[in-house]
């Protein structure tokens, strides 16, 4: 027998504001200013305005409203719904870190947008909620998710679940219990039902049902929270036993881990969380960096490409699995595409990530003129880090190589600064809401635990201006 459901019941009780250091609180201000960014450039996706269409059209209470909608509101699952979905639109959201080998890097989960949607939706729902409470609600959300996905054995991804989706329902329902008070039972019976309402599997990336996965998350574990307030009961140690979460989902757990405990230390500290430059999978990024150094070194233009080599593990090459992407959900997961996207453009933004220049000649041609290969001794290196290199052969005849700098930029050792960080919030704010508006949005976020006006924050996100 095991504990880890009372251990996460205890922690979510008794975590006040004044338990979070500087350093904690200074990282969540970051992840929330990335994560407001991305609701905003998410508004805009075809799948979230198909599941905007939908909310409205369901109706129901007026809980809370929809990025870039707005006043108008829904019930707060289909907000969440919706607003998680945005959040993780590009796949441009932020990235837990994980200093054990045994993790494959980038098999852990996207772990704001999850906990934030759920504190932000029940804040709207609920009304005049303080920032330290917001925050509060966010950070545990945020460690409960992190140290499910850390503890749970690596087979829960490589069986082919989506631990955003999965795991990320326990961050929602952990953030949503904490701000609406509960305690105990109730507690414990909204991670029951998180568990049984988690889901996601890894056939979908590339597709809009990866963002959905998210969305669905921070829905569900809204739902579980006004649930068991409401008296709903399920198991009170779900992730625990023979049929709890981490044995059916994960086949087991890491017992040493969890020996240390929630907050011991907390995740988004130490060993903390990466935020991505580029909207695409995580495995992508230091390849595409290698790329835009080796385009800009050498100057070198797509029409003087003979053929592209891209050399990589079976870490890379197994989940971004596109040879040749035919839309921007697919040139995500296809090394093929962001390269040559770094090629044509030397960026890739969420501006460059449009079906119609994915499926455009110059993206195609270059494309179908690179070869992703396995690499046996980047296999036998081990895959606690993304390795990889990069051959341009030349139409003059020169070879150019370049290997990916293995420290990730974004990551711990290598992080965005906040100038770099409040560019991209802009980026993403950009044809959303106007320049006064983001200036607004962007020093309330910076300031949501020093009296920042939530009801204000939500309505910006929303589009009240």
């Amino acid at each position: 027998m095991t504990d880890i459901t009372a251990q996460a019941i205890r922690f979510i009780e008794q975590t006040t504001y004044g338990d979070l250091s500087d350093e904690a609180l200074a990282i969540g201000r970051r992840c929330m200013v990335d994560t407001a960014g991305l609701y905003l450039a998410g508004s805009r996706e075809k799948s979230v305005r198909i599941l905007i269409a939908d909310a409205l059209a369901q109706g129901g209470r007026k809980d809370a409203p929809l990025p870039g909608n707005g006043p108008t509101r829904v019930p707060a699952p289909l907000a969440a719904r919706v607003w998680g979905t945005a959040g993780h639109a590009h796949d441009w959201d932020d990235t837990q870190v994980s200093n054990d080998p045994a993790h494959v890097y980038g098999l852990l989960t996207h772990p704001s947008v999850p906990p934030l949607t759920a504190a932000l939706i029940v804040a709207s729902q609920r009304g005049e909620v303080d920032g330290r409470e917001l925050m509060l609600a966010f950070q545990v959300g945020f460690e409960v998710e992190c140290k499910i996905a850390e503890w749970m054995k690596p087979r829960h991804y490589r069986r082919g679940h989506h631990t955003s989706g999965t795991v990320g329902t326990f961050g929602a329902a952990a953030a949503a219990a904490k701000l609406l008070g509960l305690s105990g039972g109730k507690l414990a019976h909204a991670l029951g039902l998180a568990a049984s309402l988690a889901a996601g599997i890894r056939v979908n990336f590339g597709t809009m049902t990866k963002p959905l996965h998210v969305g669905r998350a921070c829905e569900n574990g809204v739902t579980a929270a006004f649930l068991a307030a409401q008296g709903f009961e399920a198991d009170p140690s779900a992730l625990d036993g023979q049929w709890g979460f981490f044995s059916v989902m994960g086949e087991g757990f890491d017992a040493d881990k969890a020996a240390c405990g929630f907050s011991g230390p907390l995740t988004i500290v130490e060993p903390g969380v990466s935020i991505k430059p580029y909207p695409s999978g995580i495995l992508t990024h230091q390849s595409m960096d290698a790329m835009l150094q080796l385009v800009t070194e050498h100057d070198l233009k797509a029409e003087e490409v003979e053929r592209i080599r891209f050399f990589a593990g079976k870490n890379i090459i197994e989940p971004i699995r596109y040879p040749i992407a035919k839309d921007h959900l697919q040139a995500k997961f296809s090394m093929p595409a962001l390269l040559a996207m770094i090629l044509l453009c030397r960026r890739a933004s969420h501006h460059e990530f449009e079906d119609h220049f994915v499926a455009g000649q110059a993206m195609q041609d270059l494309q179908a003129r690179t070869d992703v290969i396995n690499d046996p001794g980047i296999d036998a290196a081990g895959y606690d880090k993304i390795r990889s290199r990069i051959e341009v052969t030349t139409k003059d005849g020169r070879i150019l190589v370049q290997w990916a700098d293995e420290r990730y930029r974004g990551g711990p050792s290598k992080p965005i600064s906040d100038a770099g960080l409040d560019d991209k919030f802009r980026m993403c704010a950009e044809g959303v809401i106007g320049t006064r508006a983001q200036e607004e949005l962007l020093t309330l976020v910076r300031n949501v635990d020093h009296g920042g006006n939530i009801d204000r924050l939500v309505a910006l996100i929303s589009g009240e201006e």
